[in-house]
């Protein structure tokens, strides 16, 4: 921390050095138009302020605003560390690599859908706890984290390099947003987004009528099973356009299902299932056990054979803008919409 002081420090004595210097150099020039008259002020057009005032460009200073107050950044930052799965899939949308980020949740290290985007992106450890000291080895320019999961080393991570944080880790477009920001890609976010837009459309289109099938969101884990409300996919679903049942919908991320005899409520006509398929803890024991159940017979995407197991890194985990791009591409297969 004593090493960032000094640099501050250092940085507001050269500041006063250059508005010295340039406040010389204006008076000079005022003395040799004045025949040697010192006590002639300088030109307007020579003044302090308007000398050294930033013009306009990519290294110009910025402030961003992101969920635990300001930051000031400066130009285009070269060496990127990513606190969050959202945020390491928007800087490779944005066509930044991290130079650290933290470990998957599955398919560890690096989720399969980004995995050749990422060799020699160094593995920073776990979302909930990431190593500090090897976020400080890397000399970060940038880390691009959340409240959600890093508010208590803030104060930490701010000492180790500008540090900016989205209030949520599933909200798409905000971290796809405050990355473009940090890292001087607003042109790049608006390329994506404008890209995005027209495949919504497109899908919308091709749609038509498939869009009033209701779909619900399904998760199983070991001693229950969820049905989602919110959350990346719901996100991505909404912003298709496809419709949700009116009792899967709500403020609250969702409600969890501890008896079978709660089967009925995930009555859609058509799920998907975003259970983790590669985590040996006894989920896929109970999802076998509940969807053998007669009641889960009875449901009208499984009367109907809609119902669709999902890859939960790209549906769940990965949320950014790379992962809505692939959820995308699913459910036009789903849909039928690439024949």
């Amino acid at each position: 921390m004593q090493h960032l002081n000094k640099d501050k420090q250092h940085r507001g004595f050269g500041l006063k050095m250059l508005l010295l210097w340039t406040t010389m150099l204006a008076l000079l020039a005022g003395c040799a138009q004045n025949g040697g008259n010192t006590a002639a002020p300088p030109p307007a057009e020579q003044t302090p302020t308007e000398q050294t005032a930033a013009p306009a460009s990519t290294d110009a200073e910025r402030t961003i605003k992101h969920a635990m107050g300001e930051e000031v950044v400066s130009g285009t930052p070269q060496r990127v560390v990513t606190l969050f799965q959202g945020a390491t899939d928007s800087a490779l949308a944005l066509g930044v690599k991290p130079v650290g980020a933290v470990e998957s949740w599955i398919e560890q290290p690096w989720y399969n859908y980004i995995r050749e985007q990422m060799d020699g992106v160094v593995d920073l450890g776990s979302e909930n706890q990431p190593n500090l000291e090897e976020i400080a080895a890397l000399k970060p320019d940038i880390i691009i984290a959340s409240k959600t999961r890093h508010e208590e080393i803030y104060s930490q991570l701010e000492a180790i390099a500008p540090t900016v944080m989205t209030e949520e880790v599933h909200i798409w477009k905000d971290s796809l947003a405050l990355t473009a920001a940090a890292l001087n890609k607003l042109e790049e976010e608006k390329a994506f987004l404008q890209r995005w837009d027209s495949e919504v459309a497109d899908f919308k289109e091709q749609m038509g009528d498939k869009l009033k099938l209701e779909a619900g969101i399904v998760d199983f884990r070991a001693d229950h099973a969820r049905i989602v409300y919110t959350g990346f996919s719901a996100l991505v679903l909404d912003e298709l356009g496809i419709a949700r049942p009116a009792k899967q919908q709500g403020e609250d991320w969702g409600v969890k299902l501890v008896s079978k005899e709660n089967i009925p409520q995930m009555d859609a006509d058509i799920i998907f299932d975003q259970t983790s398929t590669s985590r040996d803890d006894g989920r896929l024991d109970l999802r076998k056990d509940w969807t053998q159940h007669p009641l889960w017979s009875n449901i009208k995407a499984v009367k109907n054979n809609r119902v669709y197991e999902v890859d939960t890194a790209i549906w769940n985990n990965g949320s950014g803008p790379l992962a809505a791009e692939g959820m995308l591409e699913d459910l036009k297969e789903i849909y039928g919409l690439n024949k």
